[in-house]
């Protein structure tokens, strides 16, 4: 719960911090976003195999929790020297570092262990993991009401103030240090098996004999070098072809390779290999629900703070406290999953682990199709009723339910006890190659606005050259709608340089009161601006000679050819992607059933 309440505390206000403390847009920032949460679910395999060949649960979780200590600490720095943009950024990446590997480290072990608190082949692990789901979610419900509360604050303008961001890290820093003294204090009494003997201590030989199978095969020198070869070429296709990022090439690389290191182990029976062909093909499907939930921590943050009403009876709720629904919607559902999947069992009418997540994916697809239906035809400056975004939460939350715990579970039950912790890592995976994915869907969200260049302005002469004109007193408190006349200007800038301004004498043209909003919010300080004669751009002049260049009609995205030109076209991407994948899901599900062999 502590560990997710750091995490989730964290998450809840990052990318409303990249945006509005250190001037990255959208785009960029979830990016960002996507690269961090997708190398958190891809270091679990390290942390896994670590845990099962050497230092066992405990030792890998107690390891993890103080790297994900600093890294939160790190984060609070950054948020503290916020105006030093460059020395900030570095303590931001190097935090986030920190939380990566320490994650790999924690989430593959704490998820393992669950499984092992009960006698194999139990029919209650379902239900334990969706009560251990609903412990995880009682510290994301936390989080946001805590960690947003404290870092997105907002002046009497109702500008947001960045230096409030660090306190948010510094709770998120204090929820990770409960989690490792609640776990060091409690493991001896409450993390055993029925017969008390401890769960998660380093790895003993086992019978492999009584098992029916050989000894883990060590990996040859040729197969590491096959292996590493067949790493790179991917790696290139991915960066060099497919126009990925490095941290996206790396992801989706891994993602192929090491999956088939394992089920290339010559220790393995056929029964063995069927079983984790059913994990790899369940998480293949999985990536899609995660790259369409994870928009919770960007894209769904940026249209709660930009186009939502979130006044309530004179209270403005932070756009960070919506993350709280999800989590709220699991506490109060998940005794709901456990008691139906347990009468349905008890009728032998529960459907199996690929039918539950074909579910998934289809409550999924529905959440979006509701809210394209709440904003289609809704203009920029429009805010819709709060109850769309609650309402997709609800049924988000109903679909992570049917795929979420029920995964953790199935992983458990049908993976090999020598390889449970490898193969978490393997299924957390799916989740690394979602959630960068997910960043990369986020950053096709619509900006009426775009910042594309910010000069300083040297020359003093140039500076008196530059035309720029006193915004009217109260323009931000008219309609959206509006519009202003600013005066003319071309300027040209270089190497983060003006070197050449030019005013047209007489001349004007109108910006919408929306975008100068827009600009207001994303850049503190400004009280002079201007336009370029084409209407294309925005300049805005801050105090001591800064020039920011905005583009007030940034280029439309496109996914599969099809442009997205509004926040319909936007949400209808993951109807699309998330109903074919449940359909898809469905279909195999017999087939996937007969790969389990007698396992549901």
């Amino acid at each position: 719960m502590w560990e997710r309440f750091s995490y989730y505390g964290m998450r809840a206000i990052f990318t409303l911090y990249m945006v509005n403390a250190l001037m990255f847009d959208k785009a960029f920032a979830s990016k960002i976003y996507g690269s961090y949460t997708g190398l958190v679910y891809l270091t679990p395999l390290l942390g896994g195999y670590i845990a099962d060949r050497y230092w066992g649960n405990r030792r890998s979780i107690i390891f993890g929790g103080v790297l994900m200590a600093i890294g939160q600490f790190f984060m609070f720095m950054s948020g503290s020297l916020f105006e030093t943009v460059e020395t900030s950024k570095l303590l931001m990446y190097t935090g986030l570092g920190f939380l990566i590997f320490g994650n790999g480290f924690f989430k593959p072990n704490i998820s393992s262990m669950v499984g092992q608190l009960y006698p194999e082949g139990d029919s209650r692990v379902d239900s334990a993991f969706t009560i251990f789901y609903q412990g995880i979610n009682l510290g994301a419900l936390l989080a946001p009401v805590v960690c947003g509360n404290l870092g997105e604050v907002y002046d009497a303008a109702g500008q947001v103030v960045p230096s409030m961001f660090r306190w948010g890290f510094l709770a998120a820093c204090i929820g990770m240090i409960l989690s490792l003294i609640g776990f060091v204090w409690l493991k001896n009494k409450f993390v055993v098996r029925p017969d008390g003997s401890a769960v998660g201590l380093p790895p003993v030989k086992i019978d492999h004999q009584a098992e029916g199978a050989t000894p883990p095969a060590k990996v040859s020198p040729v197969k590491i070098i096959v292996g590493a070869a067949l790493l790179i070429v991917l790696y290139w296709l991915f960066t060099a072809k497919a126009g990925f990022d490095t941290i996206g090439g790396i992801i989706f690389s891994a993602c192929i390779v090491l999956p088939g290191l394992i089920i290339t182990d010559s220790s393995l029976t056929k029964t063995e290999k069927d079983r984790i062909w059913v994990i790899y093909i369940v998480a293949f499907f999985v990536i899609f629900f995660w790259s369409a939930f994870e928009q919770a921590g960007a894209s769904l943050t940026f249209f709660a703070q930009e186009q939502t009403d979130r006044v309530i009876l004179g209270w403005t709720m932070p756009a960070s406290l919506f993350q709280i629904f999800n989590a709220l919607f699991i506490v109060v559902l998940a005794p709901v999953a456990v008691s139906v999947w347990t009468f349905l069992n008890a009728r032998k009418k529960e459907p199996a682990s690929p039918v539950k997540q074909s579910l998934g994916l289809a409550f999924l697809a529905l959440g979006y199709l509701f809210i394209a239906w709440g904003v289609d035809g809704v203009k920029p400056w429009d805010k819709v009723s709060m109850m769309w975004l609650i309402g997709l939460y609800l049924i988000h939350t109903i679909g992570e339910l049917c795929l979420s715990p029920i995964g953790l579970s199935m992983v458990v039950k049908l993976a090999p006890t020598r390889f449970v912790s490898l193969l978490m890592g393997v299924w957390f995976m799916s989740t690394a190659t979602a959630n960068k994915f997910a960043g990369d869907l986020s950053a096709l969200y619509p900006e009426e606005v775009k910042m594309v260049a910010s000069c300083k302005v040297e020359n003093q002469d140039l500076l008196a050259s530059i035309n720029t004109m006193k915004l009217a007193e109260g323009v931000f408190s008219q309609s959206p709608k509006d519009s202003l006349a600013l005066p003319v200007t071309e300027i040209k800038c270089e190497d983060g340089k003006v070197i050449g301004a030019q005013a047209i004498p007489m001349e004007q043209k109108n910006v919408s009161v929306y975008a100068l909003k827009l600009i207001s919010a994303a850049s503190k300080g400004f009280s002079n601006a201007a336009i370029s004669q084409d209407g294309q751009m925005l300049y805005t002049m801050k105090d001591g000679g800064q020039i920011e260049q905005w583009n007030l009609n940034p280029e439309r995205p496109t996914f599969l050819g099809m442009k997205i030109s509004n926040l319909y076209d936007f949400f209808m991407i993951f109807v699309y992607m998330a109903g074919v994948a449940s359909l898809i899901l469905f279909l195999i599900s017999g087939r996937l059933l007969k790969m389990m062999h007698g396992l549901r």
